[in-house]
């Protein structure tokens, strides 16, 4: 019942009702679950094992006094429901991709099939240690090897490393290999192109592995040309170009091949980010356009836990000629044997503790199995309609930025801010009353106010036709009564919270009263 009168406040034309009592007029808004220290009381236990102090004895004979300890000064203490509850609730006040619909762009929030967890938590998997032999781990290993396969035919490179631990890292791995490419020629390019439209942890990537950012300007239709590229690569100073493809303007980039060659006959190499790899799936592939090095997320276009349910995973994908460079150890066969490669004098050499994270690669590996190439193709097609869909259903209010036609995410625009002086953020914030995650917001850079919007392909029309008609109620609020949005949310825990203070003046403890 609570739901429904959720559902129903969230809907309503009307300001809705803030439950919580934390008006935005309200400075302090009240506690909704308090911190687990408030709820704490002296000698409260959570639990009632044999042995009482027998076992803290047994503990103590094993490990030393030194290791040991009695108490936690201020650890709190509850009973089993307490913390049950607690966290709980907690829980409760999330959105997440598995209760909501999450349209977060650039992202690629797609749904985490629960068959694959099922797999990677089968004994075999979960239960290998990292440091298992090679000779223990040959099921293990030949299922590594199978999924570099994979990831090759699917981007048109010759080889894969599933070391890089997250796309970040993916990111670092194929710059830091660019830099040994160079080494190797004697070379000493420093720069790096990179677009106006980029994300943002493609410069930060760069300037970590000792590059110089050289910035591409984007054409007014909203990708790169050919002729800008060959007028940055004058100088032959210039190491490697970084673009993604779709870029984040939602938009194909349909001069690469051309750029590629451009690229090529000036001595660079063409890095693909494919964080968008999720248009791609069967339909193109970044190897077949000239790129040289592309790196992937599992937890984007593979289906794996995204962010916090994690570990992220960032395969690295190269031509030929790079394979020497990718990180150690490489995964070799050795008389019908699969056995780690750590003889590599050009590798980048290891960038983490062990090899791969083991469990995202299962996950992966499944999601792919279950697919198969038609299947991979189809979900690419039909994320790539979802998003035209949204894009066509939202015209009329919500422009997009490009006329080139969408892939799998659109990049809108609005007029509120003129009309009403509602902002994207009011627009984010109101969403959120819908039990929607709000899209990405004012990204990418050069597009002022923008919404970028990735359905993905796991969403059915009746999801897309609500996040549709509430982004079309929005847009008439702020028309008609505005301060319903700007005051927005209405309906949750907090409204809104000052964000500047929380990053500049984190509180990161508690004291106690």
């Amino acid at each position: 019942m609570a739901d429904q009168k959720n559902a129903r406040v969230a809907n309503s034309a009307e300001p809705a009702r803030t439950i919580t009592g934390a008006a935005s007029s309200q400075k302090t808004p009240p506690k909704i679950v308090p911190l687990i220290f408030e709820e704490s009381s002296d000698k409260r236990r959570g639990s009632d094992l044999p042995g009482g102090d027998s076992s803290e004895r047994r503990a103590r004979e094993i490990l030393g006094d030194d290791l040991c300890r009695s108490d936690i000064e201020g650890f709190p203490e509850l009973s089993e429901p307490q913390v049950m509850r607690h966290f709980l609730r907690l829980s409760q006040l999330n959105f997440g991709q598995a209760l909501h619909f999450y349209p977060l762009g650039s992202c690629t929030m797609k749904y985490n099939p629960v068959v694959n967890d099922e797999l990677a938590g089968l004994p075999g998997f979960a239960a290998i240690h990292p440091l298992t032999p090679a000779h223990l781990a040959q099921g293990a290993l030949e299922l590594m090897v199978r999924m570099e396969r994979a990831l090759a035919e699917i981007t048109g490179m010759d080889a894969v490393s599933l070391h890089p631990a997250a796309g970040a890292q993916g990111e670092l791995a194929g710059l830091l290999i660019v830099r040994a490419w160079e080494r190797t020629r004697g070379s000493v390019r420093r720069k790096v192109i990179i677009p106006d439209t980029a994300h943002g942890t493609n410069p930060a990537s760069c300037s970590l592995a000792g590059f110089e950012v050289v910035v591409a300007r984007s054409s007014k239709r909203g990708y790169l040309e050919a002729q800008e590229i060959r007028r940055l690569l004058e100088g032959n100073d210039v190491a490697a170009l970084m673009v993604t493809n779709p870029n984040t303007m939602g938009i194909f980039e349909p001069e690469m091949p051309e750029i590629a060659a451009a690229l090529h006959d000036n001595g660079a190499l063409l890095y693909m980010d494919g964080a968008n790899m999720n248009a791609l799936l069967g339909v193109a592939k970044p190897g077949h356009s000239g790129a040289d090095i592309v790196h992937l997320n599992l937890h984007k276009t593979f289906s794996t836990p995204h962010g916090g349910g994690g570990p992220g995973s960032g395969p690295i994908a190269v031509k030929r000629h790079l394979e020497p460079f990718l990180p150690a150890p490489r995964i070799v066969d050795r008389a019908g044997r699969w056995d780690f490669d750590y003889d590599r004098p050009h590798s980048i050499g290891r960038l983490r503790a062990f090899h791969a994270n083991f469990a995202m690669v299962v996950r992966a590996y499944a999601y792919i199995l279950a697919l198969g190439r038609d299947g991979l193709e189809q979900a690419s097609l039909i994320a790539i309609l979802n998003a035209n869909y949204v894009r066509k259903r939202l015209e009329a209010r919500y422009p997009t930025a490009s006329h080139e036609p969408t892939m799998h995410e659109c990049v809108l625009t609005h007029d509120l801010e003129e009309k009403a002086k509602v902002s994207t953020l009011d627009i984010a914030k109101r969403l959120l009353d819908f039990g929607i995650h709000p899209p990405t917001i004012y990204f990418p850079l050069i597009v002022h106010g923008a919404l970028m919007v990735e359905p993905t392909e796991t969403e059915s029309r009746e999801t897309i036709d609500s996040f549709v008609a509430a982004m079309t109620q929005i847009y008439e609020e702020a028309l008609s009564n505005p301060e319903t949005v700007k005051t927005a949310p209405h309906t949750l825990a907090l409204s809104r919270v000052d964000e500047v203070t929380a990053a500049r003046r984190p509180i990161l403890r508690w004291t106690p009263p």
